[in-house]
């Protein structure tokens, strides 16, 4: 049985294109299995996701025609990120994603026929237990991902629903990058076992301090981020309305960026994600909502253009660079009338910003949008074919491809760009009409 176990879990690493499972994910799939509740404590980027969909897939039974696991998160952008993960493993089991801002009726419709394992929002599920377009009541397993976020994000009544509708004999596994407190009342049991993978904090992680007058702190940024040179950049502020003061101020200056928050509508928020991945935008100014749980790349420089009142928040955001074996930089822009947090104890160099705004070279990639995605059965390889083919694009001209429902996206090399569409303006996409052109 184990050889066929370890053959099983060789086909998925070799499916996800990694070489073997780390420390933690190899400690979490052993303990998942003989543990009926389980705590992961990992930083964020440590590959908790492929521990808990394997240990999941473990527990999995073909024959079953119920849902049997269960897996909830804080965001529509981190559901979908496990969805993703989940279908690249290629598996034989169905999944469905759940989440605010998706058609309703589309989602019952998938769930009709019952997938093995669904994903999504803890409201959004909520919603589908109290219109009865959802059986929990034989899931086995449940994982609460980011499990800490969900509650400070005020969750908790639509998780209790969830949990009503369990048969409370269901296994757990709930993963942080933090400590949890306390475990609350609704979760059918009070002890569980902890796996603790928390990093002190990384020396690799350099820690610097600009000085800035109040009124020219937005000027000051862009003096920093400038000198990054194209390297990415993540800027955190603490609000969505400072988020689109300094936008303004970047599209004023024809500073390209984008920008991430809640107020940012969902397909707005992908493009943003999308093309940052992609080198179509190297800056992208967020709220905390960006901090942990999304897939973005290693991220060599961290800005808090304003501080978190809290420890944690800091640690998260700090958490999207230096990871794994990398260096990285976090940078604090402080106006003269703000102090540092009480958890600012580590040392921390002062640095001169440059005294002329000089704007980088635009990003090297652009992104092409093209309407049509998987519904309509279109493949990556399908999309490299028309640009390679068509467009006269070479391997290493042709960057990210991210397919959605009905749209997709591609990352050219930007001085291409322009030939690439003459190129390709009127040719079909497996005999489809399809309109290319580049994405806003």
């Amino acid at each position: 049985m184990q050889n066929n176990i370890s053959i099983t879990h060789a086909d998925l690493l070799h499916h996800l294109g990694i070489a073997k499972f780390n420390p933690m994910q190899k400690a979490t799939i052993e303990q998942a299995a003989t543990s009926p509740h389980l705590i992961l404590l990992a930083p964020t980027g440590s590959g908790k996701t492929i521990a808990f969909l394997t240990a999941i897939f473990d527990s999995l039974q073909s024959d079953k025609k119920k849902i049997q696991a269960l897996v909830v998160a804080p965001s529509r952008e981190l559901s979908l990120q496990i969805e993703q993960v989940f279908k690249a493993m290629k598996t034989a089991f169905k999944v469905s994603c759940c989440y605010g801002g998706h058609d309703f009726k589309t989602e019952q419709n998938n769930l009709l026929d019952a997938p093995a394992l669904v994903i999504g929002t803890p409201g959004r599920l909520a919603d589908h237990v109290i219109r009865k377009s959802i059986d929990l009541s034989k899931v086995s397993i449940v994982v609460l991902d980011e499990f800490d976020k969900s509650l400070q994000m005020g969750f908790q009544p639509q998780i209790e629903v969830l949990f009503k509708a369990m048969n409370r004999q269901q296994r757990h596994i709930l993963t942080s990058a933090t400590n949890i407190a306390a475990l609350p009342d609704f979760l059918p049991f009070t002890e569980a076992e902890t796996l603790n993978f928390k990093q002190k904090e990384d020396l690799r992680l350099q820690f610097k301090l600009i000085k800035t007058e109040m009124t020219e702190k937005t000027e000051g940024l862009m003096r920093l981020v400038a000198g990054f040179n194209q390297e990415a950049c993540l800027i955190f502020c603490n609000h969505r309305d400072a988020v689109e003061r300094i936008s303004q101020v970047f599209t004023k200056n024809k500073f390209e960026h984008g920008i991430f928050h809640g107020g940012v509508e969902q397909i707005d928020r992908e493009k943003s994600l999308i093309k940052f991945r992609g080198g179509a935008t190297n800056v992208l100014i967020a709220t905390d909502l960006a901090a942990r749980g999304l897939d973005i790349p290693e991220i060599r420089h961290i800005v808090h253009y304003q501080l978190p009142s809290h420890a944690d928040a800091f640690l998260h955001r700090n958490g999207r660079t230096a990871r794994m074996h990398a260096d990285g930089e976090a940078y604090l822009v402080l106006a003269d009338d703000e102090v540092l947090p009480d958890y600012m104890t580590m040392p921390i160099e002062e640095i001169v910003l440059p005294e002329e705004l000089i704007l980088p070279p635009p990003p090297q990639y652009a992104c092409i949008y093209i309407s049509a995605g998987k519904k309509e059965k279109i493949s990556k390889s399908d999309i490299a074919g028309l640009m390679m083919k068509k467009g006269e694009l070479k391997g290493d001209e042709l960057g990210l491809i991210t397919i959605l429902d009905h749209t997709s996206y591609i990352s050219v090399k930007r001085e291409l760009v322009d030939k690439v569409l003459s190129k390709i303006k009127g040719e079909r996409l497996k005999k489809l009409k399809v309109k290319i052109e580049i994405a806003h």
